[in-house]
Formats: C-alpha cells, sequence, structure tokens
C-alpha cells in the first residue's frame, strides 16, 4: 500500500517466524504458495519504482534465507521464472509430474464416487489431467447436477467438462505440476 511497507512486512514475516521456531517444540514450516509471484527473476537495471521495490523484497528474502533457522517450501507452477539467486538456496528441488492412467483413475474415483470404474479409465485414458484438474471437474459437474438434475455421472456425460477445462488449459498457456 505504502512504499516501503511490503519491505517491512516481509522482514516481520521471517521475524515472526523466528519467534515461532524458537517457542515450538516441532520446527514450524515456512510455505510460499505460488511463490513465483515473489521470487522471479529480478530486474537488472530496474529504473521504474515498482522493479526497484521487488527487487528489494527479493534482496530481503535471499539475506533471510541465508540465515534462516528452519524449514521453508516454496511451491511454483513456473520454475522458468524463478531467479537463480533462489534455486541456489533450495537444499532439494523436487518435480512433481502428471498422474499416471492409474492415478488418474483412482482420482476419478475419489473425486466421484458413483462413477463405474470402466468410465474412469476411459477419462483417464482420454485426458491427461492433473488431480487439480480432475477435482475443477468434478466440482462442475457437481454444479451442473444441482442445476440440471444429473445424479450419476458417466464418461458422456463427463466430456464436455474435460473437453473445456482442456480449451481453458491451453488458452491460458499455464504449465502444472512443479514444487520447489
Amino acid at each position: 500500500m505504502w512504499v516501503g511497507e511490503s519491505e517491512k512486512n516481509i522482514k516481520a514475516l521471517f521475524d515472526a517466524y523466528r519467534q515461532k521456531v524458537k517457542t515450538s517444540l516441532i520446527t514450524p514450516i515456512l510455505l510460499f504458495n505460488e511463490a513465483d509471484a515473489i521470487i522471479g527473476k529480478r530486474q537488472e537495471g530496474a529504473e521504474r519504482a515498482v522493479d526497484k521495490m521487488e527487487n528489494s523484497i527479493q534482496n530481503i528474502i535471499l539475506q533471510e534465507m541465508e540465515t534462516l533457522d528452519g524449514i521453508l517450501i516454496a511451491t511454483t507452477n513456473l520454475a522458468q521464472n524463478m531467479d537463480k539467486a533462489f534455486e541456489r538456496r533450495f537444499l532439494y528441488k523436487i518435480r512433481f509430474d502428471k498422474p499416471t492412467i492409474e492415478a488418474r483413475t483412482a482420482i476419478w474415483r475419489e473425486m466421484l464416487p458413483t462413477l463405474d470404474m470402466d468410465d474412469a479409465k476411459k477419462l483417464a485414458e482420454r485426458y491427461d489431467f492433473s488431480g487439480g484438474q480432475i477435482e475443477n471437474i468434478a466440482r462442475h459437474y457437481a454444479i451442473d447436477s444441482i442445476l440440471h438434475g444429473n445424479t450419476i455421472p458417466t464418461a458422456e456425460n463427463l466430456a464436455s467438462h474435460c473437453d473445456s477445462e482442456r480449451i481453458n488449459q491451453s488458452s491460458s498457456n499455464k504449465r502444472i505440476g512443479f514444487t520447489f
């Protein structure tokens, strides 16, 4: 909101975390979800105030990471946008690929328990979705079931939701499934 407040807030976050570490029997985890928003590539020769502020925030986080006595986990779907200085500071980098056909079949059955096993397998084979995408489809289907009375899911009546999810995925050009 005000110039300099973001930097103070980031510093306060790490101070509060350090305090939690001191008072906890088990080390708490500091989680940065969608971390690419704050640990992206820094701007070289930043001229604009916003770019300078972002660089300043990133520098504070880098300094805090150097002295962190705890556990920091950062997740991102855009690993390629991460600044190399941050990447070097993460001891472990774990890539999560999309689930296998067998795992997708199980996810379909978990999200829609009344879905026939054969239909779940058809959907898993036809659509290379992540678990989150399958969950989105199940939610859309649940809303449609409430609005239109479709109560038993089948591969046929889920196909339009699947096709819609695939269109949305390709149009946004998002990558999914990576955690750092």
